[in-house]
């Protein structure tokens, strides 16, 4: 009965195959997308650019107050107090990005503008 069970179900290198697949997208679920920006020119170029608060404070303000309030302490979306101790920089990049936590849309501001937003939300 095992064997016709295997023999119904596919071989034993298909088996492995697909229990290597399955261990492989459980890993990067939890290293989390962030890992896989590592190597992405953009995030590279940002994390490598000074950033200016005050330019990210305009920058939050004509993109960002609408939903987060103009102090920062959430209104449609989230409070971003302490952001940055919540979120590493990668993964605030990512989430000003992706537009995958909707109704936040997809938002690429150029890697200046990215990089004064992150020092911005970093002195919240």
């Amino acid at each position: 009965m095992n064997q016709q069970l295997v023999k119904s179900e596919g071989s034993p290198q298909k088996l492995l195959t697909i229990a290597l697949v399955v261990c492989f997208a459980i890993v990067l679920s939890l290293l989390g997308a962030s890992q896989l920006h590592r190597t992405d020119p953009y995030v590279q170029e940002v994390l490598s650019i000074p950033g200016d608060a005050i330019q990210g404070h305009a920058i939050f303000q004509i993109n960002c107050a609408g939903c987060h309030g103009i102090m920062a302490d959430g209104k449609v979306g989230p409070s971003l107090k302490n952001v940055s101790s919540r979120k590493s920089r990668n993964r605030l990049i990512e989430q000003v990005i992706s537009g995958q936590t909707p109704p936040m849309p997809k938002f690429q501001p150029s890697p200046q503008e990215m990089a004064d937003l992150l020092e911005y939300l970093e002195s919240l």
